[in-house]
């Protein structure tokens, strides 16, 4: 990317209808909205989507903008995967979503996944070779498909030609929009 506008990025979020992080969402999504970028939001349906706090309490809902099975990746410069437990564990089951990592991960895009969210990126085969953090409960997961796994608020490696921004968890989501703000103008 060398043009800097942001109103001209296009940023692809990914997740299920139920149990995506109400914050690990709205944030970013806020965030690089109200800076001008468009960014969808696609689910395994486009049935309301329906947030938790925490895994367990009801947050807010969000009409998807498409299907993932809709979704082309060609057309997006980064790609967003909240966490949430629930939203996760199914979202890595999704076969367009794997699709649509793999097609970031292919042609160099930046992919940002925070706490759970980078089971899809294990599931999709392309966490080897990275150094990466996460929700600690996915250290072995990730050990196991050749990422070097850490503990720090805000992971960014640029290994293997694309770059892969990570965080922990919903804690950890002003360091985690800043790495998203320097990929999508960079």
């Amino acid at each position: 990317m060398t043009d800097h506008d942001v109103s001209k990025r296009k940023v692809l979020a990914i997740v299920t209808n139920y149990g995506v992080e109400q914050d690990e969402l709205f944030v970013p999504l806020d965030h690089l909205r109200g800076w001008g970028a468009q960014v969808d939001v696609a689910a395994v349906t486009t049935d309301e989507i329906e947030t938790l706090v925490g895994d367990k309490d009801a947050g807010k809902t969000l009409r998807p903008d498409l299907a993932l099975s809709d979704a082309d990746p060609a057309g997006y410069d980064l790609l967003l995967v909240p966490g949430g437990t629930l939203n996760a564990d199914t979202l890595r089951l999704q076969e367009p979503a794997t699709r649509i990592v793999r097609a970031f991960t292919d042609s160099g895009r930046p992919v940002a996944a925070i706490c759970h969210g980078p089971w899809v990126l294990v599931e999709a085969g392309a966490v080897a070779g990275k150094r990466l953090t996460s929700y600690a409960s996915l250290q072995t997961d990730i050990r196991n498909a050749g990422g070097d796994w850490t503990d720090e608020e805000v992971v960014t490696d640029d290994a293997g030609g694309w770059r892969l921004i990570t965080s922990r968890n919903p804690g950890d989501l002003d360091a985690f929009v800043r790495e998203i703000d320097e990929a999508i103008t960079a």
